[in-house]
């Protein structure tokens, strides 16, 4: 009874809760299969590992602020005969933001093109990318808002620390030219070697 409330003690200090949850029922299958130590060991810093990797990936998508969680699964590419889906799947890989390329989606309202736009963000926080969505509205509100308060260097400087950012619904609404060239200051902030576009 001491020695467990010892080792939960110390996996409570060591910040090991997969660890701790686990380690009792683990011991016990590794005395039935006659595990060595080093397997019993591994098991348990594989659910660790897999914990920490599970609540990272729930931050990010947390983070990225995406107005509904969309996968490509469920995107019907036959409706848009148009869209090269072969592209659209080899953007999921992420290689795009390494290279630095935008991607544009172009289409008439209803095509999906915030769905597939959340899809590549989710792809990417699966990927361990910082990702952050926006409407074009939403992000000239927020820089309008951090240069009236002298935040706006602090704020551009948060935002080019996103592997990704996603900017959905330009040109539906029309901007203040204060808007415009703060969105441009932005755009000019994250140079870019290529785009891509989809039609």
């Amino acid at each position: 009874m001491e020695r467990d409330l010892l080792l939960k003690s110390y996996l409570k200090r060591l910040h090991l809760p997969a660890v701790a949850q686990a380690y009792q029922k683990m011991a016990q299958e590794a005395a039935q299969t006659n595990a060595t130590y080093e397997q019993y060991l591994l098991g348990l810093l594989e659910q660790e590992v897999l914990q920490r990797e599970a609540n990272q990936q729930k931050r990010r998508l947390a983070q990225a602020r995406f107005p509904i969680l969309r996968t490509l699964d469920s995107f019907d590419f036959s409706a848009i005969p148009s869209l090269n889906k072969a592209q659209v799947l080899e953007l999921t890989r992420g290689e795009y933001i390494g290279k630095r390329h935008n991607v544009i989606l172009v289409g008439d309202v209803g095509t999906g093109k915030t769905h597939v736009a959340v899809s590549l963000g989710v792809c990417a926080c699966r990927q361990g990318k910082r990702v952050h969505f926006y409407t074009a509205a939403g992000l000239i509100n927020e820089l309008t808002e951090a240069q009236a308060q002298n935040q706006l260097s602090k704020l551009l400087g948060t935002l080019l620390k996103q592997d990704l950012v996603i900017l959905d619904e330009v040109g539906f609404i029309p901007f203040s030219q204060t808007g415009a060239q703060l969105l441009f200051q932005f755009c000019r902030h994250r140079p870019t070697k290529r785009d891509i576009g989809l039609r």
